[in-house]
Formats: structure tokens, sequence, C-alpha cells
């Protein structure tokens, strides 16, 4: 499957579970809204003393899973988080924005901030037919 291909299953879910390592090591994960670019970037909002946003700070790896069931289709990604500043943080708002526009009401809220996911591995698993496909991704860049 291409990255075009990815970045349009990725498009049409809109809601993944992302998972963390708290400053313990410990896991956890919380749904999310997520916009994703065509360069596979996700970026999400959340307040930012939220379980995540804290754990994202300590420890900047994380994966996220999104899934369509009647698809029968998943994409497993794994990537490094930040919290862009400046014209990067302008971007990747707007392309957030585009997907959420109540995310403006969120934009009032004190403490509210955006992260931007860069992708490291990406897997695209197709379970509808006879047998499973899975297709990792070549990322044109590494993070």
């Amino acid at each position: 499957m291409s990255p075009a291909e990815v970045v349009a299953f990725m498009r049409r879910q809109k809601h993944g579970a992302v998972s963390t390592l708290n400053a313990r090591g410990e896991p956890q994960s919380a749904v999310v809204g997520y916009a994703v670019s065509d360069a596979l970037e996700l970026v999400f909002d959340t307040l930012g003393d939220t379980r995540k946003a804290q754990a994202l700070r300590v420890r900047p790896a994380c994966a996220l899973t999104m899934w369509d069931e009647q698809a029968k289709a998943t994409v497993q990604y794994e990537g490094v988080a930040d919290e862009p500043k400046g014209a990067e943080f302008e971007r990747v708002k707007a392309l957030y924005l585009s997907v959420f526009p109540d995310g403006r009401e969120r934009e009032k809220w004190p403490g509210i901030t955006w992260f931007r996911v860069r992708p490291r591995w990406v897997r695209h698993s197709d379970f509808s037919g006879d047998a499973p496909v899975l297709s990792v991704v070549e990322l044109q860049h590494s993070t």
C-alpha cells in the first residue's frame, strides 16, 4: 500500500488510540481526534495537564492505532511527538482545525496544546480477504 493510500485511510478514520509511557515507564492509552498531513504527520489537541501530554513531554515516543471495523483494516503507527512553535505550530494547527473546526472553541481553553507526531514506522493491515495483507509504509524521511 502506498503512503498516499495510507494517508487516505487515516483521514477517513479521524480518531485513534494513542499509547504512551509515563515517567515511571508504565503504559497508558487514550483516544484522540487527529489530523494527518500528506507526510504522515499526526496532529491532535489536548490539555497540557493530561496524562498523555505529561507523558509525551518526558518520553516523546508513542504509538497510535486507527481501525475501520467495516473494512476490516487497521493502521499501526509509531512516531515521536513534539509541541511545535512558530510557523510550524501555525501550520499543524491549521491542519488540525481543517479537520476539527470545533477545535477553535477548545483553542480558548486554558492550557490547550497541540502535539505533532512524526512517523518512524507505519503499517496498514487488511483483514478483509482470505489471508491478511500487511503493508509497511516506506517513509521518505527518518526522525
